[in-house]
Order: C-alpha cells, then sequence, then structure tokens
C-alpha cells in the first residue's frame, strides 16, 4: 500500500567482507581475551593483567579486562548477527577475521604486555623462553593462517 506506514525489511543478498572480517577480528579478540584471562589468570594463577603494584590492583586489572572483553562480545556477536538477518555475511571472511584477532591478540599480549611494557609475565618463577615462544608462535599462526584464510576468500571472489 502507497503511503504505509510499515518499514520496508532491509536485506542485502551481496556480502559485506570488510563488516564480515571485522566482525571477526572483535569476535577473535574477546574470544583469546577470555581465554587468557580465564585460563592463565584465573584457574592457572600464572599471572594478573597487571602484576606490577598490589593484589588489588592486580584483581582490578583482571576485573576491567573481563568487562572489556565480554562488551567486545556482545558488541561482535550483535554485528555478526545483523550482517546473518541482511544476508551480507560472509563466513569465510568471519572466520579470517576470528584468527586475526584472536592471534593479533596473542601477540600483542605476548609482545608488547609481556616484554615492551612489561605488565605481566606468562609466569613467574620459571625459565620464561619456552613460554614465549609457545605463546608468540601459537600467536604467529592463529594471525598467518587468518590472513591466509581471508586472502583465499577475497582471491575466490575476485576483490583484491
Amino acid at each position: 500500500m502507497v503511503g504505509s506506514s510499515q518499514p520496508r525489511a532491509h536485506t542485502v543478498d551481496v556480502p559485506d567482507g570488510r563488516s564480515s572480517a571485522l566482525a571477526g577480528v572483535v569476535i577473535g579478540i574477546a574470544i583469546m581475551a577470555a581465554v587468557d584471562e580465564i585460563v592463565f589468570h584465573q584457574l592457572l594463577a600464572w599471572h594478573h593483567f597487571y602484576d606490577r603494584s598490589t593484589p588489588s590492583v592486580a584483581l582490578l586489572s583482571d576485573g576491567l579486562l573481563h568487562a572489556a572483553e565480554v562488551i567486545a562480545l556482545v558488541g561482535g556477536f550483535f554485528w555478526f548477527a545483523d550482517l546473518r538477518r541482511r544476508h551480507a555475511l560472509s563466513a569465510r571472511l568471519a572466520w579470517g577475521g576470528f584468527l586475526l584477532g584472536a592471534g593479533g591478540f596473542q601477540l600483542f599480549d605476548g609482545l608488547v604486555d609481556h616484554k615492551v611494557l612489561r605488565l605481566h609475565q606468562i609466569r613467574y618463577g620459571v625459565h620464561l623462553v619456552p613460554y614465549d615462544v609457545v605463546w608468540n608462535v601459537a600467536g604467529a599462526a592463529l594471525l598467518l593462517a587468518g590472513a591466509l584464510l581471508i586472502w583465499r576468500a577475497r582471491s575466490r571472489d575476485g576483490r583484491r
């Protein structure tokens, strides 16, 4: 009916590659931050996000990291769901973004937080080199896998 006040459904049948990849990056960062915070901060108690102060500040820093990861996770999944609803999601690019985000978070944590800023180490009272190598190589592998997946998806779709 002409002049109807009914909103028209907004659908898109063309995948939005950039948004798909970026939504995946946000979710990947949030998931890797959650894995780090839950496994290494809580279950193993190897470190806190900020270990250069009192135990209360260390616990507060973990809580702030946890809040940030939850906000990123919720926002990323809302973005992902919106892309799916509009039929604009490229699953391959979203997975590539997820791996990029997870690997990027892990490398940033391992290189910047651990070595440059020295906010914390992976573990204390042990020889750090094996832990650092495993953490950073795993992060680089995730990052490279994500980059490869995105490159292949873009090549297959004919986009550069």
